[in-house]
């Protein structure tokens, strides 16, 4: 080894040590003088990739591991890290054959049996899931990340008293992983005197990652909101908040302007044109519950789930996929909404019968399936041309205990207008105008509304309109919803598993110091 070769292998050393230490900008600054010295330094290409990618910046990170992989093929480790990488982008399917290929490398590369794990419940293999999570645990019994991950989908699954087990032992062995945290307090009300209150506080007061602390935020917001503490709750939230909100882009005039050109395409005289074409797909088996994230839906989803002739499939991406994959003449993406127009029987045809193509198969028995993808609201339209026979349900909730709601929540997948109350409420009156567009055009009965405090007041009667609307004969098992056994991934995981109880009707009262910006954001201020 020349002199030169030992002093980049030095500085690759300090750099390792600064990135365990979490100095990110000390260890990049020197990744970063390694590579300018030797741009195919595997280790430099390899571990910068790993920091861009805790950094949130997965493209770059992408490029990174990428070439780092093409000097050494054979590095398991650095196949597991792209696989988390691709798995961040919501590429499921890759981030698997990823993780696949470390382990055929290293089959007992815990790193990667962990993160294989995260993937499989990602694309809801729960079961599989679970099996990747005690090989990992079966190779590092003390793996404090795989039983905090294992937890999680015991959770989803419904079996909260082994998820409880699990993130209490990941705690004692790790008590800086805030992520498990969250998911704890998440499980039921916190009590007085819990110990996980005062070791989170204590953690608070350390040197902390910015993920690290703005997890432990949402985390002790969500504590102290149990134990009364409801001014103490909201400076939480205000500061974890504003963390998220450092670290996203968010586009606020696109984000509006997509719910303008909706409703500009989405005319009186185009649906009235494209019902005459007819196309589509005559099958009523997709049910689509829509509107926005924590109004409701996933009660109305349990409930509709609790039938026997109904498969709850949960958050579907199905439709917001398949509206990016639509085509001109000469291949070029055409996007959403611009394309409905140039939309023919046929079109419209094979639209539904690819969306049906993908969802039947998740219960080919079942009379319905249901889609609980919120932010399919902005497909209402589209929805109904393609499948006119599907039922639609609108989920609606107070609008500021929806925001203070949304507000609360650490989403794991992309809300980004969620974390500034002002965007929160600017964004919600977009949402409503576009839901009041869709009353306008739509035949009267297409979409049935289910207000959230009409079904706390009045279960039954909300639930027989649900199953009226499908089509259903009625079944008392609706009303027992907290009792069916089906894998449950959303925010309200834990609610849904307790009879209906009243205490979120109201709940942004307890922070109206706090809320004057939202409301006037929703006042059109």
């Amino acid at each position: 080894m020349d002199p030169t070769e030992e002093n980049l292998q030095l500085l690759c050393d300090q750099a390792v040590q600064l990135h365990q230490q979490e100095d990110l900008a000390g260890a990049e600054k020197l990744y970063l003088q390694v590579l300018a010295a030797d741009k195919s330094h595997f280790v430099a290409l390899h571990l910068l990739g790993v920091l861009r990618y805790q950094q949130e910046r997965g493209d770059e990170a992408l490029g990174l591991i990428t070439a780092a992989l093409q000097i050494n093929s054979q590095a398991a480790e650095a196949h597991s890290n792209l696989g988390a990488v691709l798995k961040s982008q919501g590429r499921l399917e890759d981030s698997l054959a990823a993780y696949d290929r470390a382990l055929a490398l290293s089959p007992e590369l815990a790193v990667a049996l962990n993160g294989r794990g995260a993937t499989l419940s990602d694309l809801n293999r729960f079961d599989e899931a679970l099996a990747s999570y005690n090989k990992a645990l079966a190779v590092m019994p003390d793996f404090a990340t795989a039983l905090g991950n294992r937890g999680q989908v015991l959770q989803y699954l419904g079996r909260l008293d082994a998820a409880r087990a699990d993130f209490q032992r990941a705690l004692t062995l790790e008590p800086g992983l805030a992520n498990v945290y969250l998911d704890y307090v998440d499980l039921a009300p916190v009590k007085a005197g819990d110990p996980l209150v005062a070791s989170m506080e204590s953690l608070a007061t350390t040197a902390l990652s910015d993920t690290a602390r703005l997890q432990l935020d949402f985390a002790l917001a969500k504590a102290y909101a149990d134990l009364g503490d409801h001014e103490g709750s909201f400076r939480r939230l205000l500061s974890g908040n504003a963390r998220k909100r450092a670290r996203i882009r968010y586009d606020e005039k696109a984000a509006l302007g997509y719910f303008d050109r909706i409703r500009s395409v989405f005319s009186p005289g185009l649906l009235r044109e494209k019902e005459k074409l007819g196309g589509g797909s005559a099958s009523a088996v997709p049910v689509f519950i829509l509107g926005m994230m924590r109004s409701g839906s996933t009660l109305v989803e349990q409930i509709l789930a609790s039938h026997p002739a109904v498969h709850g499939a949960g958050e579907l991406r199905t439709l917001t996929r398949l509206t990016e994959l639509v085509r001109g003449p000469a291949g070029n993406r055409i996007a959403y909404p611009e394309f409905v127009p140039g939309l023919d029987a046929g079109s419209l045809g094979q639209f539904a019968a690819h969306y049906l193509g993908e969802v039947q198969p998740l219960a080919p028995a079942a009379l319905h399936i249901t889609d609980k993808m919120p932010e399919n609201f902005f497909f209402t339209g589209l929805i109904h041309l393609a499948l006119p026979n599907a039922p639609i349900i609108h989920t609606v909730r107070d609008p500021v205990d929806t925001c203070v709601s949304c507000f609360s929540k650490l989403f794991t997948a992309e809300q980004n207008h969620t974390y500034d109350l002002t965007e929160l409420g600017r964004y919600y009156r977009g949402y409503q105008q576009l839901m009041a567009h869709w009353r306008d055009v739509l035949p009267p009965g297409r979409m049935l509304e289910v207000r959230y405090e009409d079904v706390v007041a009045d279960l039954e009667g909300q639930a027989r309109r649900i199953i009226a609307h499908c089509g259903l004969d009625w079944d008392p098992r609706c009303l027992s919803f907290h009792a069916t056994e089906r894998p449950v991934r959303t925010s309200s995981v834990a609610q849904v598993r307790q009879p209906l109880y009243p205490g979120a009707v109201g709940r942004a009262n307890r922070f109206d110091a706090f809320l004057g910006s939202l409301r006037d954001a929703l006042a059109g201020g």
